[in-house]
């Protein structure tokens, strides 16, 4: 879907696709290696573009469950979420939670049902399960022409009209449609009868008894607009980018942690670290910081306050990114995503201001669920590894415990997770190893205080900001310490 947008937004000329073949062009927004090899998203991409009178910032990110944090991180950064369903299995388990993770964020949601062109759920029952499953209305927008095979277009059902497309060679291309109203006597010639009367009696039915779009209730993450379409045959992506820029709500203030907000035409330049990511051009082996300007407007070349550490630092080389691609910002304004070169400086959850920087919610990190430990495998590569293991853990691509022996323990929410981690300290620092799985099954973060309560068969950790962390051998053990130990609080996100 974000290289059908790019594709109607002007910003490409040609589409590539998300699986793997050496033959096509490689997604865009997947410019890492293993992300190109396998086909797969693994990284949140930071893309820039503009289109008619709009500038967008748009964050693609992976939508495999192994990689979820990322995305509970970027969301920090949105402004407005699109929900991308699979027309065949609706509503997953993945979606629930980063679902839940919007609301509490208070980012609206818009929802795009995806391959309409394969077979799919019945509409009506998509539309359901978004509201039972969700608990949030669904009011469509876009109602499908059949589907699988007999998927031939969608009607818009704001101006009454159909469109139906051609589709294009690999879908490399905008698809050609044609514009006409519902009961144009064309569109029955050219659909199976049973498969005409179907989408009649549905997009009737659907203009009449299903909710309509209100902007308001949308802001208020009470309603999700819905659109039913086909990234891969092009089909309604560009009625969906059309309407999409016309419902979503521009950059607005953002809460904090006091419960004030902060406006976006504030005078002070003020922004924060939502993604650090180490090398994105292997030749220069450099590590950038993706910032999210909150208010005021950003200038080449400006010093800033990190609160953090309390010094000013210089930004001096600012990009905007397309891809691997990057190009020098001059000057960025509030909703904007920009680049920072990372000498080590930068940490997750950073926050820049011209001024006295005010309280941004802290980006979550959540309790991992497996542990596992990488043990190098070519001791003249130590260094490369050590520094490897450094900076991919600054990244956030599995978070890195300390024992009391100095080891370090990793904590992913999927195994995949371990596998990319494994990849890359390979491919990118040339650091052989080993994965070695630990029989720890979940964690727990504890307070300094309740650390001697904890039983010598698990075991306690530190995080990267030194808090103890307890590894408990199974869900059991947790559930027992809990019973036996009513008073100690052990939390599933880091202590703020």
């Amino acid at each position: 879907l974000t290289e059908k947008l790019l594709l109607y937004g002007g910003a490409i000329q040609l589409a590539g696709h998300v699986r793997a073949r050496k033959d096509r062009k490689q997604t865009k927004s997947d410019w890492m290696k293993l992300e190109q090899d396998r086909g797969i998203s693994i990284s949140t991409a930071a893309l820039q573009f503009s289109y008619k009178d709009f500038h967008l910032n748009l964050l693609d990110t992976p939508g495999h469950e192994d990689f979820s944090e990322d995305t509970y991180r970027t969301l920090v950064a949105a402004d407005c979420a699109v929900m991308l369903l699979d027309a065949a299995s609706g509503v997953e388990p993945q979606t629930i939670k980063l679902f839940h993770v919007c609301q509490q964020q208070r980012i609206p949601i818009v929802t795009f049902i995806n391959k309409m062109d394969r077979p799919a759920l019945d509409p009506f029952e998509l539309l359901d399960q978004i509201e039972k499953i969700l608990g949030i209305t669904a009011a469509p927008m876009l109602w499908p022409m059949g589907s699988g095979r007999d998927f031939a277009g969608v009607y818009d059902l704001n101006s009454d009209m159909v469109h139906r497309f051609e589709k294009v060679t690999g879908g490399k291309f905008q698809a050609p449609s044609q514009s006409t109203g519902l009961y144009d006597p064309e569109i029955k010639e050219l659909m199976d009868t049973d498969v005409y009367q179907h989408f009649i009696e549905g997009a009737e039915l659907a203009k009449e008894a299903l909710p309509a779009f209100d902007r308001q209730r949308f802001q208020a993450g009470e309603i999700t607009p819905v659109f039913f379409g086909s990234a891969i045959t092009n089909f309604g992506i560009q009625l969906f980018l059309d309407q999409f820029l016309g419902i979503c709500p521009e950059p607005g203030p953002i809460q904090l942690s006091d419960g004030s907000t902060l406006a976006p035409e504030s005078n002070q330049f003020t922004g924060f670290i939502f993604k650090l990511q180490a090398n994105m051009n292997k030749q220069h082996r450099d590590r950038v910081a993706f910032l999210r300007i909150a208010s005021g407007k950003f200038e080449r070349g400006m010093s800033v306050n990190n609160a953090r550490v309390g010094k000013s630092v210089k930004l001096s080389s600012p990009v905007s990114f397309f891809g691997q691609d990057r190009n020098t910002v001059d000057e960025a304004y509030p909703g904007d995503i920009i680049g920072l070169i990372n000498p080590g400086v930068f940490r997750l959850g950073d926050i820049l201001a011209s001024g006295a920087a005010p309280q941004f919610q802290t980006i979550p990190r959540f309790a991992p669920e497996l542990f596992a430990r990488l043990i190098p495998t070519d001791t003249g590569k130590l260094k490369a590894f050590r520094k490897g293991l450094s900076q991919l853990a600054e990244e956030g691509v599995v978070q890195v415990f300390q024992t009391e022996d100095g080891s370090a323990i990793l904590g992913a929410v999927g195994q995949l997770q371990f596998d990319v981690f494994k990849f890359r300290l390979e491919d990118e620092y040339g650091a052989p190893c080993r994965l070695e799985t630990l029989g720890f099954e979940c964690s727990r973060w504890i307070q300094e205080d309740d650390i001697a309560k904890v039983s010598s068969y698990d075991k306690i950790v530190r995080d990267e900001n030194g808090l103890p962390v307890v590894l408990f051998k199974s869900e059991f053990r947790l559930q027992s310490f809990q019973t036996n130990n009513p008073d100690i609080w052990l939390g599933e996100q880091a202590p703020q």
